[in-house]
């Protein structure tokens, strides 16, 4: 199987990556089912990097649809040790304007309905999640970002929502009030199971508009969207550039054993089966 070191997420407006040289798109299987589509592996400034696009190809999977798990574990099985995902995000605060950059580094969780652990049917697991973004990557990606001339916000809270739907005034105004930065409808269920599969996470959160709370503004419109996503497209692939410039070869974070206490369960009682099934993440502790 080809392998890469990086993994990069392609959010709304990015199903591509054409910078990308030597090639080969990876299809595969996992015990949790079908990735959102074929990871593209290549070459990029002389880093091997592994691309999906979270929404499939066209556009065709709605945020709560997404296989997030199969997403993840396919990353893991082409050997990716760092993931960056990029998101269409809607801003908070006055301050962050439409196309705008945020490299958020806490999350709240709105979401209800979706699979966001590895763990269950046998065996249990608890990662700690205080710190949800690694710090040494987002590093990283800030400095690309500052290279490639984005204006950005270092730090903030990131609210993932179940959607599709866009969220009421009512729901707006009381985000704001709990100090949220930003609110996209994705991230939150891969930076967990990034940490779960010892895969260094951040999030470049893309700005396309402000949420309804902003009363000057008219509220959130698709085609709005669209628009800032096609601009905002454009500078995160010249960040992913920048990035494997900058990026460090090795780790040194704690995220490559973000799982070494984190198995509760005895381990003679966790099922055979299900220990193959998760022996790409759990092999090296049980």
């Amino acid at each position: 199987m080809e392998k890469a070191s990086i993994g990069i997420i392609g959010g709304s407006g990015i199903y591509s990556m054409e910078d990308l040289k030597d090639v080969v798109e990876v299809k595969m299987d996992t015990p949790f089912g079908e990735p959102s589509d074929a990871y593209v592996v290549g070459t990029v400034e002389g880093r091997r990097v592994a691309f999906i696009a979270r929404h499939g190809r066209g556009h065709r999977i709605i945020p709560s649809e997404i296989n997030f798990r199969a997403n993840i574990f396919g990353f893991k099985l082409l050997g990716v040790e760092r993931i960056v995902a990029a998101g269409a995000v809607g801003s908070m605060r006055e301050h962050i304007i439409p196309l705008d950059i945020v490299l958020p580094d806490q999350f709240i969780d709105r979401t209800c309905r979706r699979p966001s652990t590895f763990f269950g049917n046998g065996i249990v697991g608890h990662i700690t999640f205080a710190e949800p973004i690694c710090r040494h990557l987002k590093d990283s990606l800030r400095e690309a970002c500052l290279q490639a001339g984005a204006r950005i916000h270092n730090g903030g809270v990131y609210l993932c929502m179940e959607g599709p739907q866009f969220s009421t005034k009512a729901e707006s105004l009381v985000y704001r009030s709990w100090g949220v930065d930003v609110i996209g409808m994705t991230n939150l269920q891969e930076a967990k199971l990034a940490r779960e599969a010892e895969i260094c996470f951040a999030t470049m959160a893309l700005v396309t508009d402000y949420d309804c709370w902003h009363e000057s503004e008219e509220s959130v419109t698709i085609d709005a969207v669209l628009q800032n996503l096609k601009k905002n497209s454009m500078m995160a692939k010249e960040i992913v550039k920048r990035l494997m410039r900058v990026l460090p070869e090795k780790r040194e974070c704690g995220c490559s054993s973000a799982l070494k206490d984190a198995i509760i369960t005895d381990r003679s009682m966790i099922p055979e089966e299900l220990k193959r099934r998760l022996f790409p993440l759990i092999g090296k502790y049980i």
